[in-house]
Parts: structure tokens; sequence; C-alpha cells
């Protein structure tokens, strides 16, 4: 019994570090629930969009799933709620303060990434969707083998 409960440990445990995964340095803690996706219009082409979001180097950032990396918004779309507002967080410093170096994004006037290739971008991003882990307490198999432990023990 007493392997089992180390087992059912290091299984929680494993669990809990991979849920942490990718939520690297300056990243925001996620939500308790998970905000879902948008679900407004999007006009641009996802298939161009993946190869802006390599060629932009957004993935640096952002990981390649929108889930990783340094700032993840997987589950807190923000500024991504809408194309315009997607657009309008590009351009807002680019546009109001263009040699104001930023600390959290680039700069993205229109003549870095056009209105298309944001459009495009976006629309990229809005084909990520969670793939978090569930959270340990819904592991209905964990909860058996913890349970079956702790009335080895008695």
């Amino acid at each position: 019994m007493k392997k089992i409960l180390i087992f059912a440990v290091a299984l929680a445990a494993s669990a809990v570090i991979l849920s942490a995964q990718g939520r690297g340095r300056g990243a925001a803690a996620a939500p308790a629930k998970p905000v879902p996706a948008p679900t407004s219009p999007v006009t641009g082409n996802a298939v161009t969009g993946k190869t802006l979001y390599y060629n932009f180097g957004c993935y640096a950032c952002h990981g390649y799933n929108g889930e990783t990396g340094a700032r993840p918004f997987v589950g807190r779309w923000g500024n991504l709620s809408t194309e315009q507002s997607f657009l309008t967080f590009l351009r807002g410093r680019a546009n109001v303060a263009p040699l104001t170096p930023a600390t959290n994004m680039p700069n993205f006037s229109t003549n870095s990434m056009s209105d298309k290739q944001a459009k495009d971008i976006y629309a990229y991003i809005r084909t990520f969707h969670s793939t978090a882990p569930p959270d340990v307490k819904d592991a209905p198999a964990l909860n058996e083998i913890v349970q079956a432990a702790e009335a080895g023990k008695k």
C-alpha cells in the first residue's frame, strides 16, 4: 500500500508541474476558470497567419500555441477578444508613442505589419485552444488510488 501512496503522490506532483509549465518569467497567473475563446468574426486567413506568426517571432514570447512562453494568452484573451481590439492593441503604442521602447511587446506600426498581415495572424491565433491538464480533483483514477491507499493504512 505504501507503494501505491507514493505513486499517487508522484502522479499528483507531476500534474501540478505540468500545469505550471510555460508560465515563464513575467507571465500572469492563470485565472481560476479559463475564459472561453472569443467568438467574434474573423476576416484573416489562418494558414497565412501561421507563417506570419513564426516570421514575426510571436512564438518567442507566446509559445507555439499561445499557452506557453513568457506571455501566454490562451485562457486570458484580453486584447484578443475581437479582431479590431487586436489591431488597436498592435497599433496603439506605435501610433501614440513610436519612439518609446516597448517593454512587453514590439510596436507594430502599419509600416512594419500591414492590417492584412495582422488580421491573418489574428485568424491563426483564434485557432488556439487550451490543452491544460484537468485539475487533480477531477482525475477519478487518481482519486480512487489515493482512497485505496488511505483505506489500506487503516
